[in-house]
């Protein structure tokens, strides 16, 4: 794929920007590398390689799944103008 001058002007407009003509001639220079990079990327060979996360070998940390608070439900609606077991009570806003 291939960027040219009316493309560069085009997506400067989209992204607001304001671009002279100097700046033109460098992005369509620099645009069309990048996508002569992107395209190399596309010819390489990924079959049977395993998607990574990181560069280098890791395991997820992980703490344990251990209640250490709870049981406080009346403390929790102890402030409420109305509760009922241990839930609040509110209007009926939906008829």
């Amino acid at each position: 794929m291939s960027v040219d001058t009316a493309t560069v002007k085009r997506v400067a407009k989209l992204a607001r920007l304001a671009v002279d003509e100097e700046a033109v001639e460098r992005m369509t220079g620099e645009l069309n590398a990048i996508l002569g990079f992107v395209e190399q990327l596309g010819e390489v060979d990924v079959e049977g390689v395993e998607p990574m996360t990181s560069v280098m070998p890791m395991t997820m940390r992980k703490r344990d799944d251990a209640v250490t608070d709870g049981d406080k439900a009346d403390v929790i609606v102890a402030n409420a103008p109305e509760t009922e077991r241990n839930f609040f009570l509110v209007p009926k806003v939906v008829e």
